[in-house]
């Protein structure tokens, strides 16, 4: 056997770098997320993810388990900030349809939340995490500024509208969504969320 050739004093230092454990998971998630919106998850192949990463299959499922949780923290990183929803009551109709209409505009950042959410709902278990997703935070969220009777509902009822104004207007790219005036396009949303979401009963 080749004994190893002794280190010279004028040689290098040897570190030991550690893993960066946080960092590790935190590429993992970027690469998935990408992954699931642009694809779905069926599409999506863990080994795609990890290779986007810099990072072996084995050590995907080594801090993940699974693809399914995988894909579950994904929709939690994905839905816990808020993209269009804002938090301030009283402007809350006009915040939501400018902030919309800015974020389906032909330039905006495609990595949206809605995105994930429509091209991974074909598979019924990807369909129930998003949904679990949306509902405990969001659509809460944005029910707990609301006053009045069925705010779950009328929260509910908000996000589908802002859901279908993102398919039409930023999947399929409608003409005449695509090309309205987006001041006009945002005060006209501003009056359909206000009916949505205002209080019924409030004078």
């Amino acid at each position: 056997m080749r004994s190893e050739s002794p280190r010279s004093p004028s040689d290098p230092p040897v570190v030991k770098r550690p893993r960066n454990a946080e960092a590790t998971r935190e590429a993992i998630l970027r690469s998935a997320v990408e992954a699931f919106t642009r694809v779905g998850y069926d599409a999506a192949g863990v080994r795609d993810i990890a290779r986007d990463a810099g990072v072996t299959a084995m050590l995907v499922n080594r801090y993940f388990g699974s693809k399914e949780r995988l894909f579950a923290e994904c929709v939690d990183v994905a839905f816990a900030p808020r993209t269009v929803v804002t938090d301030d009551p009283a402007t809350l109709s006009r915040d939501i349809a400018r902030s919309l209409v800015e974020r389906t505009g032909p330039e905006a950042d495609h990595l949206s939340p809605f995105l994930l959410m429509l091209r991974s709902a074909p598979n019924p278990r990807t369909a129930e995490i998003a949904r679990d997703g949306i509902e405990r935070h969001v659509q809460r969220e944005l029910a707990q500024m609301l006053t009045g009777d069925q705010a779950g509902e009328r929260s509910a009822l908000a996000l589908s509208v802002i859901a279908g104004v993102w398919l039409m207007r930023k999947v399929l790219g409608t003409t005449a969504l695509v090309e309205a005036d987006a001041d006009d396009l945002a005060r006209r949303l501003e009056e359909v969320l206000r009916v949505v979401l205002e209080d019924p009963d409030r004078p």
